[in-house]
């Protein structure tokens, strides 16, 4: 196993370059696929390698329910660097599962929460609210997928610039972003080196759904004046973990992108460009963070099953 195990906690840094020239230069759509996905598997990796060094460092503990075999000195020797990391892995990959588990268990209770306030409501897709505070917001339920929208955010929209909000926001439910945002969040709780890709994952779901948006209604310039005004009048989404159509961040960015040339659909770039160097960088990172983590989970079961008696 040796150093091998150490790879995947630190491989996510090769993963910065493309959490910011993603945005600038891929597809929204292919931008979100791509960054989620190196978000996820290297978050996978990495704690599969925490729950690795768990093993070791448990097996040196005094009391320990293992076999006596596992916290033999030769055993020990087998798995190098590991004797400090050991012990410092446990109360990290707690931490972890507890993160992971109380995101979780904020998300689900978000959305039960929100679906709760609106069953009083018509049975319809779109909800409006008599509520004289601005906002709106995309709440996902499989079969009960909503589109909530208060009353004084639509009365300071005009007709065409509300189509554009509820486009934007049936993007977000069709194409599914809570999953993609969920996956990047947990990845980040996981390990903080992610952090960046999650951050960069909120902003390309929102450009992804404003080209949808713009697709839906024809005019790139409807659909940016939309969210400028929305910005400039509205709050954020009430309730934690929903795509709002304002949302906070670089409002200003997406505004101007809407402004501009619709991006080139194309899935990969050049690796003769800044961005194709950072996307195979990122992916290379990812095979080495897989290879690694299964290399060093083969070693650690090889190694303890030879120490464990029959």
């Amino acid at each position: 196993m040796g150093v091998f195990v150490f790879l995947p906690l630190v491989l996510p840094l090769t993963a910065w370059p493309i959490a910011r020239l993603a945005e600038q230069h891929l597809h929204p759509r292919v931008a979100t696929r791509l960054l989620t996905c190196v978000a996820g598997v290297m978050a996978l990796c990495s704690t599969v390698c925490l729950g690795l060094l768990m093993v070791v460092g448990t097996a040196q503990l005094p009391g320990n329910p293992l076999p006596d075999g596992w916290s033999d000195p030769e055993v020990r020797e087998a798995v190098p660097y590991d004797e400090v990391a050991g012990k410092a892995a446990i109360p990290a990959l707690l931490v972890v599962a507890a993160v992971c588990a109380r995101t979780l268990w904020r998300h689900g209770r978000v959305r039960r929460r929100a679906h709760r306030a609106l069953a009083g409501l018509p049975a319809a897709q779109v909800a409006v609210l008599p509520d004289e505070t601005p906002y709106a917001y995309a709440l996902p339920g499989g079969d009960r997928d909503r589109i909530v929208a208060t009353t004084a955010l639509l009365r300071r929209l005009d007709s065409a610039e509300r189509r554009a909000l509820f486009a934007h926001e049936r993007a977000h439910l069709a194409a599914r972003h809570h999953q993609f945002l969920l996956v990047a969040q947990l990845a980040a709780r996981a390990n903080p080196f992610l952090r960046p890709l999650r951050t960069a994952v909120a902003y390309t779901t929102e450009r992804w759904a404003d080209e949808e948006a713009a697709r839906v209604v024809g005019d790139r310039r409807t659909v940016a004046r939309a969210i400028g005004r929305a910005a400039l009048i509205s709050r954020a989404a009430p309730l934690p973990t929903l795509a709002g159509f304002a949302s906070p961040g670089p409002v200003p960015r997406r505004v101007a992108a809407l402004l501009g040339p619709a991006p080139a659909p194309r899935s990969w770039p050049s690796v003769f460009t800044a961005v194709g160097v950072a996307t195979w960088t990122a992916a290379v990172g990812t095979a080495v963070s897989a290879m690694s983590s299964a290399n060093s989970a083969v070693s650690m079961v090889l190694i303890l099953y030879a120490a464990t008696p029959l």
